[in-house]
């Protein structure tokens, strides 16, 4: 039997959301072993001068424990 955690995290990007997604996974595995999935919760971008600046996503993340 596998017990499983989810932890909320947000991860920004200045290129795009899906930028967004992959450095918001690539961190949490630093941390997080067993990374299993990802849902993204909410998205947002940061407008500068009428341009987007940074792209931000809100995301949970699903984990294995030992």
């Amino acid at each position: 039997m596998s017990v499983a955690k989810i932890t909320e995290i947000t991860a920004t990007s200045k290129k795009s959301f899906d930028a967004a997604v992959q450095n918001g996974i690539k961190r949490a595995s630093k941390t997080l072993k067993n990374i299993t999935s990802a849902w993204i919760a909410d998205q947002s971008v940061s407008v500068k001068n009428g341009k987007i600046v940074r792209y931000e996503v809100r995301m949970k993340i699903t984990f294995i424990l030992k």
